[in-house]
Protein backbone atom coordinates (compact mmCIF):
# COMPACT_ATOMS: atom_id res chain seq x y z
CA UNK A 1 0.00 0.00 0.00
CA UNK A 2 1.01 3.63 -0.51
CA UNK A 3 1.25 5.84 2.57
CA UNK A 4 1.47 9.64 2.81
CA UNK A 5 2.74 11.21 6.04
CA UNK A 6 1.98 14.89 6.54
CA UNK A 7 4.60 16.95 8.39
CA UNK A 8 8.29 17.72 8.54
CA UNK A 9 9.53 17.17 12.09
CA UNK A 10 11.05 14.57 14.36
CA UNK A 11 7.68 13.02 15.12
CA UNK A 12 7.01 12.52 11.42
CA UNK A 13 10.49 11.05 10.90
CA UNK A 14 9.81 8.55 13.71
CA UNK A 15 6.41 7.67 12.24
CA UNK A 16 7.91 7.08 8.80
CA UNK A 17 10.79 5.07 10.29
CA UNK A 18 8.23 2.77 11.95
CA UNK A 19 5.81 2.64 9.00
CA UNK A 20 8.75 1.69 6.77
CA UNK A 21 9.13 -1.53 8.80
CA UNK A 22 5.66 -2.76 7.79
CA UNK A 23 5.47 -5.44 5.11
CA UNK A 24 2.15 -3.94 4.04
CA UNK A 25 3.82 -0.75 2.76
CA UNK A 26 5.32 -0.49 -0.72
CA UNK A 27 5.82 3.29 -0.98
CA UNK A 28 5.96 6.21 1.47
CA UNK A 29 5.54 9.89 0.61
CA UNK A 30 6.17 12.79 3.00
CA UNK A 31 4.75 16.27 2.68
CA UNK A 32 6.94 18.23 2.99
CA UNK A 33 9.41 15.97 4.84
CA UNK A 34 13.03 16.81 5.69
CA UNK A 35 16.56 15.54 4.86
CA UNK A 36 16.36 12.64 7.32
CA UNK A 37 12.93 11.58 6.09
CA UNK A 38 14.21 11.75 2.49
CA UNK A 39 16.27 8.60 3.17
CA UNK A 40 13.06 6.60 3.73
CA UNK A 41 10.34 8.40 1.77
CA UNK A 42 9.79 10.51 -1.32
CA UNK A 43 9.42 14.10 -0.15
CA UNK A 44 6.89 16.27 -1.97
CA UNK A 45 6.89 20.04 -1.70
CA UNK A 46 3.43 20.49 -0.18
CA UNK A 47 3.10 22.20 3.19
CA UNK A 48 1.14 20.59 6.01
CA UNK A 49 -1.60 23.25 5.95
CA UNK A 50 -2.12 23.11 2.18
CA UNK A 51 -5.09 20.81 2.70
CA UNK A 52 -6.60 20.95 -0.80
CA UNK A 53 -3.20 20.38 -2.41
CA UNK A 54 -2.58 17.39 -0.13
CA UNK A 55 -5.98 15.90 -0.95
CA UNK A 56 -5.38 16.43 -4.67
CA UNK A 57 -1.99 14.70 -4.35
CA UNK A 58 -3.53 11.77 -2.46
CA UNK A 59 -6.16 11.42 -5.16
CA UNK A 60 -3.70 11.62 -8.01
CA UNK A 61 -1.19 9.15 -6.51
CA UNK A 62 -3.92 6.79 -5.25
CA UNK A 63 -2.66 7.00 -1.67
CA UNK A 64 -4.11 4.19 0.46
CA UNK A 65 -3.51 5.83 3.83
CA UNK A 66 -2.58 9.36 4.94
CA UNK A 67 -1.16 9.87 8.44
CA UNK A 68 -1.18 13.40 9.88
CA UNK A 69 1.65 14.33 12.23
CA UNK A 70 1.14 17.95 13.41
CA UNK A 71 -1.92 19.38 15.08
CA UNK A 72 -2.48 22.41 12.83
CA UNK A 73 -3.93 20.58 9.79
CA UNK A 74 -6.10 18.43 12.08
CA UNK A 75 -7.49 21.50 13.83
CA UNK A 76 -8.02 23.09 10.40
CA UNK A 77 -10.09 20.11 9.21
CA UNK A 78 -7.81 18.03 6.96
CA UNK A 79 -9.60 14.82 8.02
CA UNK A 80 -13.00 16.22 7.04
CA UNK A 81 -11.70 17.21 3.58
CA UNK A 82 -10.08 13.81 2.92
CA UNK A 83 -13.11 11.87 4.12
CA UNK A 84 -15.37 14.02 1.95
CA UNK A 85 -13.33 12.79 -1.02
CA UNK A 86 -13.38 9.16 0.11
CA UNK A 87 -9.70 9.20 1.09
CA UNK A 88 -8.53 7.17 4.09
CA UNK A 89 -6.79 9.36 6.68
CA UNK A 90 -5.58 8.81 10.24
CA UNK A 91 -6.39 11.62 12.65
CA UNK A 92 -9.47 13.09 14.36
CA UNK A 93 -11.87 15.34 12.47
CA UNK A 94 -12.15 19.08 13.08
CA UNK A 95 -14.74 18.86 15.85
CA UNK A 96 -12.77 16.20 17.72
CA UNK A 97 -9.47 18.08 17.23
CA UNK A 98 -10.98 21.01 19.17
CA UNK A 99 -9.86 19.02 22.20
CA UNK A 100 -6.42 20.45 21.45
CA UNK A 101 -7.47 23.44 19.35
CA UNK A 102 -9.34 25.06 22.25
CA UNK A 103 -8.28 24.65 25.87
CA UNK A 104 -11.56 26.25 26.90
CA UNK A 105 -13.50 23.56 24.99
CA UNK A 106 -11.40 20.84 26.61
CA UNK A 107 -11.84 22.27 30.09
CA UNK A 108 -15.60 22.59 29.75
CA UNK A 109 -15.84 19.05 28.39
CA UNK A 110 -13.85 17.71 31.34
CA UNK A 111 -16.03 19.63 33.75
CA UNK A 112 -19.22 18.20 32.21
CA UNK A 113 -17.97 14.61 32.33
CA UNK A 114 -16.21 14.82 35.71
CA UNK A 115 -12.70 14.21 34.34
CA UNK A 116 -10.16 15.22 37.03
CA UNK A 117 -8.40 18.49 36.17
CA UNK A 118 -7.40 21.78 37.83
CA UNK A 119 -9.97 24.43 38.82
CA UNK A 120 -10.16 27.10 36.14
CA UNK A 121 -11.74 30.26 34.77
CA UNK A 122 -12.05 31.32 31.11
CA UNK A 123 -11.67 34.94 29.98
CA UNK A 124 -12.05 36.82 26.70
CA UNK A 125 -11.79 40.24 28.36
CA UNK A 126 -8.36 41.52 29.42
CA UNK A 127 -9.68 43.72 32.24
CA UNK A 128 -11.72 40.90 33.78
CA UNK A 129 -8.79 38.49 33.50
CA UNK A 130 -6.47 41.06 35.12
CA UNK A 131 -8.89 41.63 37.99
CA UNK A 132 -9.16 37.89 38.55
CA UNK A 133 -5.40 37.32 38.82
CA UNK A 134 -5.01 40.33 41.15
CA UNK A 135 -7.40 38.70 43.62
CA UNK A 136 -6.54 35.04 42.97
CA UNK A 137 -5.73 33.28 46.28
CA UNK A 138 -3.68 30.43 44.77
CA UNK A 139 -0.77 29.91 42.33
CA UNK A 140 -1.99 29.63 38.76
CA UNK A 141 -1.04 28.96 35.14
CA UNK A 142 -2.12 31.17 32.23
CA UNK A 143 -2.85 29.32 29.00
CA UNK A 144 -3.63 30.64 25.55
CA UNK A 145 -6.88 29.03 24.42
CA UNK A 146 -5.67 28.05 20.95
CA UNK A 147 -2.62 26.23 19.59
CA UNK A 148 0.73 27.79 20.43
CA UNK A 149 3.35 25.15 19.48
CA UNK A 150 3.65 23.94 23.07
CA UNK A 151 4.60 27.40 24.37
CA UNK A 152 1.18 28.77 25.30
CA UNK A 153 1.17 27.76 28.99
CA UNK A 154 3.05 30.17 31.27
CA UNK A 155 3.49 30.12 35.04
CA UNK A 156 3.90 33.70 36.33
CA UNK A 157 6.27 34.25 39.23
CA UNK A 158 4.05 36.98 40.69
CA UNK A 159 0.86 38.91 39.96
CA UNK A 160 2.70 41.72 38.24
CA UNK A 161 4.18 39.26 35.74
CA UNK A 162 0.74 37.67 35.35
CA UNK A 163 -0.70 41.00 34.18
CA UNK A 164 2.20 41.32 31.73
CA UNK A 165 1.55 37.81 30.36
CA UNK A 166 -2.13 38.61 29.88
CA UNK A 167 -1.16 41.86 28.13
CA UNK A 168 1.16 39.94 25.78
CA UNK A 169 -1.41 37.27 24.99
CA UNK A 170 -4.66 39.22 24.83
CA UNK A 171 -3.59 42.71 23.74
CA UNK A 172 -0.21 42.29 21.99
CA UNK A 173 -1.38 38.94 20.56
CA UNK A 174 2.03 37.23 20.68
CA UNK A 175 0.20 33.96 19.87
CA UNK A 176 -2.13 35.59 17.34
CA UNK A 177 -5.83 34.68 17.65
CA UNK A 178 -4.89 31.77 19.94
CA UNK A 179 -4.41 34.17 22.85
CA UNK A 180 -7.58 36.25 22.45
CA UNK A 181 -9.20 33.90 24.97
CA UNK A 182 -7.27 32.54 27.95
CA UNK A 183 -7.73 29.83 30.54
CA UNK A 184 -6.43 30.62 34.01
CA UNK A 185 -6.16 27.47 36.09
CA UNK A 186 -4.84 26.47 39.46
CA UNK A 187 -1.21 25.32 39.40
CA UNK A 188 -1.02 21.67 40.41
CA UNK A 189 1.96 19.97 42.07
CA UNK A 190 3.33 16.57 41.13
CA UNK A 191 5.15 14.58 38.46
CA UNK A 192 4.07 15.21 34.87
CA UNK A 193 3.73 12.34 32.39
CA UNK A 194 2.34 11.82 28.89
CA UNK A 195 -0.11 9.02 28.15
CA UNK A 196 -0.91 8.48 24.48
CA UNK A 197 -3.59 6.07 23.28
CA UNK A 198 -5.15 4.83 20.08
CA UNK A 199 -8.91 5.12 19.99
CA UNK A 200 -11.49 4.23 17.35
CA UNK A 201 -14.25 6.08 19.18
CA UNK A 202 -15.22 2.98 21.17
CA UNK A 203 -12.08 1.17 22.33
CA UNK A 204 -9.19 3.02 24.00
CA UNK A 205 -5.79 1.35 23.77
CA UNK A 206 -3.10 3.16 25.83
CA UNK A 207 0.55 3.09 24.78
CA UNK A 208 3.38 2.87 27.29
CA UNK A 209 3.62 6.07 29.35
CA UNK A 210 6.42 8.54 28.65
CA UNK A 211 7.84 11.64 30.27
CA UNK A 212 8.56 14.81 28.31
CA UNK A 213 10.93 17.56 29.46
CA UNK A 214 9.33 20.89 28.52
CA UNK A 215 11.67 23.50 30.02
CA UNK A 216 14.63 24.55 27.92
CA UNK A 217 17.36 24.13 30.56
CA UNK A 218 18.46 21.35 32.92
CA UNK A 219 16.41 20.63 36.03
CA UNK A 220 13.32 22.32 34.57
CA UNK A 221 14.72 25.84 34.37
CA UNK A 222 13.84 28.46 31.76
CA UNK A 223 10.81 28.89 29.51
CA UNK A 224 8.62 26.15 28.08
CA UNK A 225 9.51 24.67 24.70
CA UNK A 226 7.92 22.17 22.34
CA UNK A 227 9.89 19.52 24.27
CA UNK A 228 13.63 19.06 24.88
CA UNK A 229 13.59 15.30 25.24
CA UNK A 230 11.60 12.32 26.46
CA UNK A 231 11.97 8.78 27.68
CA UNK A 232 9.72 5.73 27.92
CA UNK A 233 8.43 3.82 29.74
CA UNK A 234 8.10 5.71 33.05
CA UNK A 235 9.51 3.51 35.87
CA UNK A 236 7.07 4.69 38.54
CA UNK A 237 3.93 4.08 36.44
CA UNK A 238 2.73 0.47 36.57
CA UNK A 239 0.01 -1.27 34.55
CA UNK A 240 -2.54 -0.70 37.32
CA UNK A 241 -1.96 3.06 37.21
CA UNK A 242 -2.27 3.10 33.40
CA UNK A 243 -5.58 1.26 33.73
CA UNK A 244 -6.77 3.82 36.27
CA UNK A 245 -5.86 6.73 33.98
CA UNK A 246 -7.66 5.01 31.12
CA UNK A 247 -10.75 4.40 33.26
CA UNK A 248 -10.92 7.84 34.94
CA UNK A 249 -9.66 10.08 32.13
CA UNK A 250 -9.40 8.67 28.60
CA UNK A 251 -12.61 6.64 28.43
CA UNK A 252 -14.86 9.36 29.94
CA UNK A 253 -13.53 11.94 27.46
CA UNK A 254 -14.07 9.68 24.43
CA UNK A 255 -17.54 8.71 25.70
CA UNK A 256 -18.32 12.34 26.48
CA UNK A 257 -17.42 13.44 22.97
CA UNK A 258 -19.51 10.62 21.53
CA UNK A 259 -22.45 11.70 23.67
CA UNK A 260 -22.16 15.15 22.09
CA UNK A 261 -22.17 13.72 18.58
CA UNK A 262 -18.38 13.74 18.07
CA UNK A 263 -16.63 10.48 17.23
CA UNK A 264 -12.93 10.69 18.06
CA UNK A 265 -10.73 8.40 15.93
CA UNK A 266 -6.96 8.63 16.03
CA UNK A 267 -4.42 9.19 18.78
CA UNK A 268 -5.44 11.01 21.94
CA UNK A 269 -2.61 12.39 24.05
CA UNK A 270 -3.21 13.26 27.69
CA UNK A 271 -0.68 15.47 29.46
CA UNK A 272 -1.15 14.39 33.07
CA UNK A 273 0.09 15.39 36.50
CA UNK A 274 0.20 12.92 39.38
CA UNK A 275 -1.12 14.86 42.37
CA UNK A 276 -1.67 13.66 45.94
CA UNK A 277 -5.34 13.28 44.93
CA UNK A 278 -4.51 11.14 41.91
CA UNK A 279 -3.85 11.80 38.21
CA UNK A 280 -5.28 15.00 36.73
CA UNK A 281 -5.32 16.39 33.19
CA UNK A 282 -3.11 19.34 32.29
CA UNK A 283 -3.96 19.27 28.59
CA UNK A 284 -5.14 17.09 25.73
CA UNK A 285 -3.53 16.86 22.31
CA UNK A 286 -5.13 15.35 19.23
CA UNK A 287 -2.06 13.66 17.72
CA UNK A 288 1.19 11.83 18.42
CA UNK A 289 3.40 13.77 20.84
CA UNK A 290 6.71 15.33 19.91
CA UNK A 291 9.21 14.23 21.24
CA UNK A 292 7.31 11.44 23.04
CA UNK A 293 6.75 9.59 19.76
CA UNK A 294 10.51 9.36 19.21
CA UNK A 295 10.84 7.57 22.58
CA UNK A 296 7.74 5.36 22.28
CA UNK A 297 7.78 3.98 18.72
CA UNK A 298 11.27 2.38 18.92
CA UNK A 299 9.87 0.18 21.72
CA UNK A 300 6.76 -0.86 19.75
CA UNK A 301 6.84 -4.43 18.44
CA UNK A 302 3.37 -4.40 16.91
CA UNK A 303 3.13 -3.31 13.26
CA UNK A 304 2.19 0.38 13.42
CA UNK A 305 0.24 0.17 10.17
CA UNK A 306 -1.93 -2.58 11.68
CA UNK A 307 -2.74 -0.23 14.56
CA UNK A 308 -3.54 2.68 12.25
CA UNK A 309 -5.85 0.55 10.10
CA UNK A 310 -7.55 -1.05 13.09
CA UNK A 311 -8.28 2.43 14.45
CA UNK A 312 -9.87 3.57 11.20
CA UNK A 313 -11.82 0.34 10.77
CA UNK A 314 -13.07 0.44 14.38
CA UNK A 315 -11.64 -2.91 15.40
CA UNK A 316 -9.10 -1.91 18.05
CA UNK A 317 -10.85 -4.37 20.37
CA UNK A 318 -9.17 -7.13 18.32
CA UNK A 319 -5.65 -5.72 18.77
CA UNK A 320 -3.01 -6.64 21.33
CA UNK A 321 -0.01 -4.42 21.92
CA UNK A 322 3.48 -5.88 22.12
CA UNK A 323 6.40 -3.88 23.43
CA UNK A 324 10.13 -4.51 23.71
CA UNK A 325 11.30 -4.74 27.29
CA UNK A 326 13.72 -1.98 28.14
CA UNK A 327 13.86 1.79 27.80
CA UNK A 328 14.25 4.43 25.12
CA UNK A 329 15.64 7.96 25.55
CA UNK A 330 15.39 10.86 23.10
CA UNK A 331 17.48 14.02 23.57
CA UNK A 332 16.66 17.07 21.46
CA UNK A 333 19.52 19.14 20.06
CA UNK A 334 18.37 22.75 19.67
CA UNK A 335 19.54 25.94 17.99
CA UNK A 336 21.04 28.77 20.03
CA UNK A 337 18.24 31.05 21.18
CA UNK A 338 15.44 28.47 21.04
CA UNK A 339 12.62 28.75 22.15
CA UNK A 340 13.14 32.40 21.24
CA UNK A 341 14.73 33.72 18.07
CA UNK A 342 17.43 31.60 16.45
CA UNK A 343 19.48 31.53 13.26
CA UNK A 344 19.25 28.82 10.62
CA UNK A 345 21.76 27.40 8.18
CA UNK A 346 24.39 26.12 10.62
CA UNK A 347 26.24 23.11 9.17
CA UNK A 348 25.67 19.91 11.18
CA UNK A 349 28.69 17.61 11.55
CA UNK A 350 29.12 14.13 13.01
CA UNK A 351 25.75 12.63 12.13
CA UNK A 352 27.18 9.59 10.35
CA UNK A 353 29.26 8.68 13.39
CA UNK A 354 26.32 9.26 15.75
CA UNK A 355 24.05 7.04 13.66
CA UNK A 356 26.34 4.07 14.34
CA UNK A 357 25.20 4.22 17.97
CA UNK A 358 21.73 5.78 17.90
CA UNK A 359 18.72 6.74 15.83
CA UNK A 360 18.70 10.33 14.56
CA UNK A 361 15.24 11.75 14.01
CA UNK A 362 15.49 15.00 12.02
CA UNK A 363 13.27 17.71 13.48
CA UNK A 364 14.44 21.03 12.04
CA UNK A 365 16.99 20.34 9.30
CA UNK A 366 17.30 21.33 5.66
CA UNK A 367 19.73 20.97 2.78
CA UNK A 368 22.23 23.73 2.09
CA UNK A 369 21.41 25.00 -1.40
CA UNK A 370 25.08 24.89 -2.42
CA UNK A 371 26.93 21.79 -1.17
CA UNK A 372 30.09 22.59 0.74
CA UNK A 373 33.28 22.19 -1.28
CA UNK A 374 34.59 19.49 1.03
CA UNK A 375 31.57 17.24 0.56
CA UNK A 376 30.09 15.76 -2.61
CA UNK A 377 26.80 15.00 -0.84
CA UNK A 378 24.22 17.69 -0.05
CA UNK A 379 25.15 19.39 3.21
CA UNK A 380 22.59 19.21 6.01
CA UNK A 381 22.12 22.39 8.02
CA UNK A 382 19.91 23.57 10.84
CA UNK A 383 16.45 24.64 9.72
CA UNK A 384 14.50 25.04 12.95
CA UNK A 385 14.63 25.55 16.70
CA UNK A 386 14.62 21.86 17.54
CA UNK A 387 17.10 20.33 15.12
CA UNK A 388 17.65 16.62 15.89
CA UNK A 389 16.23 14.00 18.24
CA UNK A 390 19.05 11.65 19.24
CA UNK A 391 17.47 8.39 20.37
CA UNK A 392 18.77 5.11 21.77
CA UNK A 393 17.49 1.99 23.52
CA UNK A 394 18.85 0.05 26.47
CA UNK A 395 17.90 -2.72 28.86
CA UNK A 396 17.87 -0.14 31.66
CA UNK A 397 17.11 3.56 31.64
CA UNK A 398 20.74 4.30 32.51
CA UNK A 399 22.00 2.24 29.57
CA UNK A 400 19.61 4.02 27.20
CA UNK A 401 20.73 7.40 28.55
CA UNK A 402 24.41 6.55 28.26
CA UNK A 403 24.03 5.42 24.65
CA UNK A 404 22.04 8.51 23.73
CA UNK A 405 24.49 10.97 25.24
CA UNK A 406 27.48 9.13 23.72
CA UNK A 407 25.88 9.71 20.32
CA UNK A 408 25.06 13.33 21.18
CA UNK A 409 28.77 13.92 21.87
CA UNK A 410 29.60 13.09 18.24
CA UNK A 411 27.37 15.82 16.77
CA UNK A 412 28.30 19.48 16.42
CA UNK A 413 26.78 22.62 14.98
CA UNK A 414 27.31 26.24 15.92
CA UNK A 415 25.22 27.21 18.94
CA UNK A 416 24.02 23.66 19.64
CA UNK A 417 22.48 23.24 23.08
CA UNK A 418 20.59 20.45 24.82
CA UNK A 419 19.51 19.24 28.22
CA UNK A 420 21.86 16.85 29.99
CA UNK A 421 19.29 15.50 32.45
CA UNK A 422 16.75 13.71 30.27
CA UNK A 423 15.59 10.70 32.31
CA UNK A 424 18.35 11.22 34.87
CA UNK A 425 16.06 11.48 37.88
CA UNK A 426 14.83 7.89 37.56
CA UNK A 427 17.79 6.03 36.05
Amino acid sequence: MKVLVVGSGGREHALIWKINQSEKVSKIYAAPGNPGIAKLAECVNIQALAIEDLANFANKEKIDLTVVGPESPLIAGITDEFEKRGLRIFGPNKKAAALEGSKAFAKELMHRYKVPTADYQIFSDFEKASQYVKNCPFSFVIKADGEAAGKGAIIPKDKEEAISILQNMMIEKIFGPSGEKVVIEQKLEGEEISLLAFTDGETVLPMIPSQDHKRVFDYNQGPNTGGMGAYAPVPFINAEMVERMKREILVPVIKGLKGEGIKYKGVIYAGLILTKDGPKVLEFNCRFGDPETQAILPLLQTDLVDLLLATLEERLNEINFFWYEGFCVCVVLASKGYPGKYKKGKVIKGMEEAEKEALLFHAGTSFLSTPAAYCSLPTVVTGGGRVLGVTALGDTLKEARDKTYQAVAKIQFEGMHYRRDIGEKYE
